[in-house]
């Protein structure tokens, strides 16, 4: 029958004690090594602006949604792109047939319109207000339509366009 004495208890939960101790020191201080004792961890600026604006996927059913109360027609094209990616689009279109593009902007900033060739619609500038703007096309051959983001203008672009 082995006996233990009150001191070897102690000494052996003191063992236990400090190496649990240790264990948890160890892996807390993972984060911070060669960081200097005194550093913390720091806010990256995205992370606090992603806290305090819509997410690239709500400021698109935002846009979506506003596109969806105009809708006219049939639709024959439609999308949506980060604002600073642009919409960049050559739509197969029927000559001489019109169609209406719609187009929204949630954000911040705005978007400028151009057509190529110039006759097929107007230039145009898209407010990232959530204003929906239209605009008629007519294709007389291939169109191409382009959006971009005018500079430091940030959110999501909407757009379809529908027969008249």
């Amino acid at each position: 029958m082995t006996h233990s004495s009150p001191r070897a208890k102690r000494l052996a939960a003191g063992t236990i004690l400090l190496s649990v101790l240790m264990i948890t020191g160890c892996s807390g201080s993972a984060d911070n090594e060669g960081k200097g004792a005194d550093s913390s961890p720091s806010t990256t600026p995205s992370s606090t602006r992603t806290a305090a604006e819509p997410s690239e996927k709500q400021l698109t059913k935002q846009a979506q949604a506003a596109l969806a109360a105009v809708q006219g027609g049939t639709l024959v094209e439609a999308g949506a792109e980060r604002v600073g990616d642009g919409i960049h689009t050559e739509p197969e279109l029927t000559s001489g047939k019109a169609y209406k593009l719609s187009l929204v902007c949630v954000g911040t900033g705005s978007a400028q319109l151009t057509f190529s060739p110039t006759s097929a619609g107007k230039k145009a500038t898209v407010p990232c207000d959530r204003s929906v703007v239209q605009q008629r096309i007519t294709a007389d051959k291939a169109v191409r339509i382009d959006v971009d983001g005018a500079k430091g203008s940030n959110g999501v672009i909407a757009w379809q366009i529908d027969t008249v």
